[in-house]
Order: structure tokens, then sequence, then C-alpha cells
């Protein structure tokens, strides 16, 4: 059974940063691809990046490009997201999920963790 269960949210003021964690069983974190999405009250949950199973090859969503950055640790079988300068409208509850594929579009699969929130607030 794929489980994934995220960590490390908070409340951060704007311009921080926070390094949330996706910790993985049942499988192998380099055996699929792996993607962070968040949703904000209100909002639909969107993709925010993915990192492909072969570990190399990374996507994000322009939003947060140059300030988040993807990574994966095989011998954890956790992969990371690092927010730097983080701005209000960052404020989102942040899950992690195996994607079939890491292009543009993330279509993920299976069952959705209890996520991590995280609040950019001042």
């Amino acid at each position: 059974q794929l489980q994934l269960v995220e960590s490390g949210g908070g409340l951060v003021q704007p311009g921080g940063s926070l390094r949330l964690s996706c910790a993985a069983s049942g499988f192998t974190v380099d055996s699929y691809h792996i993607g962070w999405f968040r949703q904000a009250p209100g909002k639909e949950r969107e993709g925010v990046s993915c990192i492909a199973s072969n570990g190399v090859s990374t996507n994000y969503a322009d939003s947060v490009k140059g300030r988040f950055t993807i990574s994966r640790d095989n011998a954890k079988n956790t992969v990371y997201l690092q927010m730097n300068s983080l701005k209000p409208e960052d404020t989102a509850s942040y899950y992690c999920a195996p994607v079939l594929t890491c292009g543009g579009v993330y279509y993920p699969f299976g069952s959705w963790g209890q996520g991590t929130q995280v609040t950019v607030s001042s």
C-alpha cells in the first residue's frame, strides 16, 4: 500500500523559509514520480513541483520557480520541498503524492495524506 506522510509546515513570516518532508512507506520514492500539491481555502488543489523517478528531472509551477526546490533522499525514502522567500499567497495545505507524469500537469494517483499546513503571515 502506497503511503506518504507530509510534515514540516508551520507559521512563517513573509520572506521566511520552510522545508517540507514527504516520507514514503510501502514503496520506494525512486519507483515513482512524486509531486507536491497545495490547496488554499476556497481554491482547487494545484501542482507545485515534481521530481521524476530518475531523481534528476524536476518541474515547478511558475508561481514558485526560483523560490522552491524539490529534492529526494533515497536512503530516508523521503522527498523534500525547500521553500524560500515565502509569500502570503503560498499559504495553503501542502500534500505530496505519486504522479503519472512530471511535466506541466501532474496526475496524482492513490490516496491523499493529511497534508501539512503552511501559513505565511506577519
